[in-house]
């Protein structure tokens, strides 16, 4: 199983700063509204549904605002209608990336992220450049708690897991798409908190990146997954130390 990835803790460091201002829940409600549009208002009889809900529980997002963004999709209430969108391209040294968007207009994201590519040193591509280079995989995350590796190894192996990351203050636990949710239920069931769960695009083969390169490749990422539209910036760069 894999060691520590620089990365990890970046994104997560960054879902704690997202959820303190507020973004985490604007990108957690547009996921619920697009799966309860999709699939239905009902997360029993709809996966997608019923695993956002789940982590927007696990985000604190009140109940309220769950049921009102299911209601805004399902029509019962008036709302706004997102599009699922993603972008492909290069940032600085060749890094690939994957940018993933929920938006109400479509013109306004494109521009919106081609700047801020361009700003970045980076360049977008054509659909299908970049996506070649990622698989989508199954991410679990997990405080520790308490909880040592081989505690989450002997629930994870059994349910079909692929890989498990350890970090300083939690674990990160990979499956195959067809995997995750017997892994997340395998978990669940064992009452082990989870943090997130989601499907991401993860790179198949990695490029180191450091010093003043990683800083040049972060100032591409960050402005990118702050920008209102963006749910999600994937990248093949592997930030060290």
């Amino acid at each position: 199983m894999s060691g520590h990835s620089k990365w990890a803790t970046t994104r997560r460091k960054k879902a704690v700063i997202d959820a303190k201002r507020g973004k985490m829940f604007t990108k957690l409600i547009k996921e619920i509204t697009i799966a309860a549009r999709e699939g239905g208002g009902d997360p029993a009889g709809n996966p997608r549904l019923r695993l956002a809900v789940d982590n927007a529980k696990a985000a604190n997002m009140p109940l309220d605002n769950i049921e009102r963004a299911i209601k805004k999709a399902t029509g019962e209430l008036e709302g706004v209608s997102y599009h699922e969108l993603t972008y492909e391209g290069y940032g600085p040294g060749g890094i690939a990336l994957l940018v993933e968007v929920a938006t109400d207009n479509k013109n306004r994201t494109v521009a919106e992220v081609r700047h801020l590519f361009s700003k970045g040193g980076g360049t977008m591509g054509e659909t299908g450049s970049v996506a070649w280079m990622f698989e989508r995989k199954g991410v679990i995350t997990l405080p520790k708690q308490n909880k040592t590796e081989d505690d989450i190894m002997e629930i994870i192996l059994d349910a079909g897991a692929d890989d498990l990351q350890t970090e300083d203050d939690f674990f990160e636990v990979y499956t195959s798409i067809e995997s995750f949710e017997p892994v997340r239920k395998a978990l669940t069931d064992k009452k082990i908190t989870i943090e997130n769960a989601s499907l991401q695009w993860i790179a198949k083969n990695s490029i180191s990146v450091k010093g003043e390169d990683a800083e040049k490749v972060m100032k591409l990422i960050e402005p990118l997954e702050d920008c209102d539209d963006v749910q999600n910036v994937y990248s093949n760069a592997d930030f060290e130390e």
